[in-house]
């Protein structure tokens, strides 16, 4: 199997992964000299988008507002449609469709077409039968 390049590799696919993924670096730098230390250097650097960060728990700058209407929506649980690729919130996805593309879950067509009222149905069959006896 021979090794394949994808073409999918723009810079706006690696900032927009940045994003999503985040970047997180930490570096010690230190200068000695005959074994003393002449210079320390102590660098720690996040990049990530402010939903990223929010759920990985990173701190934030001093004086950063968290009761903007976009801070809320950053931390709102997301994830991304399988169909369109974007990100929509949980919840919407699995429960409702993707407000995109209208992908709909398995779940959320089970849902729809009764089947978890037919689960619920079904197990407590057995409960009014033994009531019965």
């Amino acid at each position: 199997m021979q090794p394949q390049r994808s073409q999918d590799g723009t810079l706006l696919h690696v900032v927009e992964t940045l994003l999503d993924k985040g970047l997180v670096l930490n570096a010690d730098i230190m200068v000695s000299v005959a074994g003393v230390e002449l210079l320390g250097i102590r660098i720690r650097a996040a990049l990530a988008s402010f939903e990223t960060a929010a759920r990985y728990g990173l701190d934030f700058p001093a004086g950063t507002d968290r009761d903007t209407v976009a801070w809320k929506e950053a931390i709102e649980q997301k994830d991304t449609c399988p169909e369109c690729g974007k990100r929509a919130e949980l919840a919407q996805l699995m429960n409702a469709y993707c407000p995109w593309c209208g992908w709909q879950s398995a779940h959320s067509k089970q849902v729809e077409s009764g089947g978890s009222a037919e689960l619920r149905r079904s197990s407590e069959e057995p409960e009014k039968s033994s009531e019965r006896k």
